[in-house]
């Protein structure tokens, strides 16, 4: 079994070396300071042709203070949990910030805006698998996708499980923990021969293992993909309709919370960055950032400063209607932070996207190509050709061809190209979403994108 929850997550241990660790900052001659106390433990197989080839086991302990003399400020950090040097580690912290540059947005959060009481997201598993239960997962999968007819070799199957927490302190009272799991098995198959070969996967993954699509159904999806790019074709360079499966539409919900992100906004390195309030997308187009959401694979009750999570429209009615923030950024902007601080041991808080969804449309997948006589239906990206400055978007693609309503036959070697302000004004959302990562979308449609080929 991996580590029991209780030895791993002592919360009331960890809360109180992270408080002495503010305290002897403090003590040091620091105006403000917080810490914060990563802790995990995970496991993962994986099998290729019927036989281990790789299990890992790792476990982390890390602690990171973050220290403020006025506007001047210094991060520290240390894998070392078992001792207690936190008046060293405090002073050296201290003596760093008092020669660093003056950074007039770095502060503690404002205590309003800190989370008093913490919602129960429902994020930890505690019946955790042990190492057979692992390989057994993995092994299933891997017979599955052999058993598909055209499957001719194994590109591996993986299963791994962990849990982890989080603590952070800081001097102006907040206290806050929070303790999460996550479960996940893959796998890749590979179909035809020669340097006829085409490969594909299938994965899932989940804070609960009930949640896990089952072992059997991830390696048959793989095969049953990785068979129909068998033979794929060229095509001439042409504008088309070009529909993005869910598993790859999540790439354009993506550019945008990149593109929202307030580092980005303050920076002024993204394209939206003159756009708020405007309008992007279609009326019936809604983004959501919720950090909030039960089970979700980047929940979480409070953000990286200890601010309170809430569910956030980043799109509504077509509209951009917010950025994502932490404190110093917000400052930056003249804003108030979102509560989207994210927070490394080694580094100082910065904004990031939590759950991130395109809500869906109303009509079926089936539907949204029935009326293309001409077009290209997209199952897998390559390359990362996209400028988050202009907005520029230009990537490698491959996928099936859409006559007359219907996929037809595989195609690959193919670049897609367009402006994200064209694409984002012509997507259209199928009814198919599902919440199977930390970004998700339906299947999209967009309209008159660049293909080009041969």
């Amino acid at each position: 079994m991996l580590a029991p929850t209780a030895s791993l997550f002592d919360q009331s241990a960890l809360t109180d070396r992270a408080e002495r660790l503010v305290k002897a900052a403090r003590a040091a001659g620091a105006d403000a300071a917080d810490a914060v106390v990563v802790r995990g433990v995970s496991l993962s197989i994986e099998v290729r042709d019927g036989a281990v080839e790789e299990s890992e086991n790792s476990e982390g302990d890390d602690l990171g203070l973050r220290v403020l003399v006025g506007r001047r400020q210094a991060v520290v950090s240390t894998n070392d949990l078992s001792g207690d040097g936190s008046q060293a580690l405090a002073e050296r912290a201290v003596a760093m910030a008092r020669v660093a540059p003056e950074d007039k947005y770095a502060g503690l959060a404002d205590e309003s805006l800190l989370a008093r009481q913490f919602a129960d997201l429902d994020l930890i598993d505690r019946d955790l698998p042990t190492v057979a239960q692992l390989e057994k997962l993995a092994r299933d999968a891997e017979q599955a996708a052999l058993a598909v007819k055209g499957v001719s070799k194994s590109g591996g199957a993986s299963a791994s499980a962990g849990i982890g927490g989080m603590v952070l302190v800081t001097s102006h009272g907040f206290r806050g923990a929070y303790l999460g799991s996550r479960h996940g098995v893959s796998m890749t198959a590979i179909a035809g021969e020669g340097t006829g070969m085409e490969r594909d996967y299938d994965f899932s993954s989940a804070l609960h293992a009930a949640d896990l699509d089952s072992p059997e159904k991830i390696g048959r999806t793989a095969g049953e993909r990785a068979v129909e790019r068998i033979n794929p074709r060229k095509v001439t360079t042409r504008k088309v309709p070009v529909v993005f499966d869910r598993r790859v539409a999540s790439t354009l919900v993506s550019h945008l919370a990149g593109a929202v992100n307030g580092a980005s906004i303050a920076r002024k390195t993204s394209f939206l960055r003159e756009k708020m309030g405007e309008k992007l997308f279609a009326d019936n187009i809604r983004i959501i950032d919720d950090p909030l959401r039960k089970r979700g694979l980047r929940s979480h009750p409070f953000d990286g400063e200890g601010v309170a999570g809430r569910k956030l429209s980043l799109i509504d009615g077509g509209v951009l209607r917010s950025w994502l923030l932490d404190c110093a950024t917000a400052r930056e902007l003249g804003l108030v932070t979102t509560g989207h601080a994210q927070r490394g041991v080694s580094s100082s808080p910065s904004p990031g996207a939590s759950n991130v969804h395109l809500e869906p449309g109303t009509t079926s997948p089936e539907q949204l190509i029935a009326d293309i006589e001409d077009g290209f239906y997209v199952t897998d990206l390559i390359g990362m050709g996209v400028n988050m400055v202009t907005g520029d978007y230009s990537r490698g693609a491959s996928g099936f061809w859409i006559e007359n309503g219907h996929k037809t036959y595989p195609v690959s070697e193919v670049t897609i190209a367009g402006h994200l302000f064209d694409i984002f004004r012509s997507m259209t959302p199928a009814n198919d979403l599902e919440f199977r990562s930390t970004i998700n979308a339906p299947t999209v449609r967009l309209e008159g994108l660049t293909v080009a080929g041969q």
